[in-house]
C-alpha cells in the first residue's frame, strides 16, 4: 500500500529556511507526479507545488521564488525547500500522489 512519510518540520524565525523529505513506499515512485500541499489552522489544504515524472515543476503564488520542489527517483524522497519563510506559511505540510497523503509534519513560523 502507498505509504508517505514527511519529516523536517519544526519552528522557525520569520526569514528562516526548512527543508521537507516525504519518504514514499508501496509504489513505483518515479512514475508518479507528486506534490506537496499544506493546510493552516482553521482552513483547508492549500496546494503548494506539484512535480511531474518528467521534473515539470509549478508553483503555488503565494511561494514562488521562495519554495522549491524536487525529488530524488532513486531514494524515493520527494523535498521542498523553504526559504523566507513568513508568519503565514505556518501549517501542516503533506506530500500527496494522487488521493493519497501522509500524516503531515508541523511547520511553525514565529518570533
Amino acid at each position: 500500500q502507498v505509504q508517505l512519510v514527511e519529516s523536517g518540520g519544526g519552528l522557525v524565525q520569520p526569514g528562516g529556511s526548512l527543508r521537507l523529505s516525504c519518504a514514499a513506499s508501496g509504489f513505483t515512485f518515479s512514475s508518479y507526479a507528486m506534490s506537496w500541499v499544506r493546510q493552516a489552522p482553521g482552513k483547508g489544504l492549500e496546494w503548494v507545488s506539484t512535480i511531474t515524472t518528467g521534473e515539470t515543476i509549478s508553483y503555488a503564488d503565494f511561494v514562488k521564488g521562495r519554495f522549491t520542489i524536487s525529488r530524488d527517483n532513486a531514494k524515493n524522497t520527494l523535498f521542498l525547500q523553504m526559504n523566507s519563510l513568513k508568519s503565514e506559511d505556518t501549517a501542516v505540510y503533506y506530500c500527496k500522489k494522487g488521493s493519497s497523503r501522509g500524516q503531515g509534519t508541523q511547520v511553525t513560523v514565529s518570533s
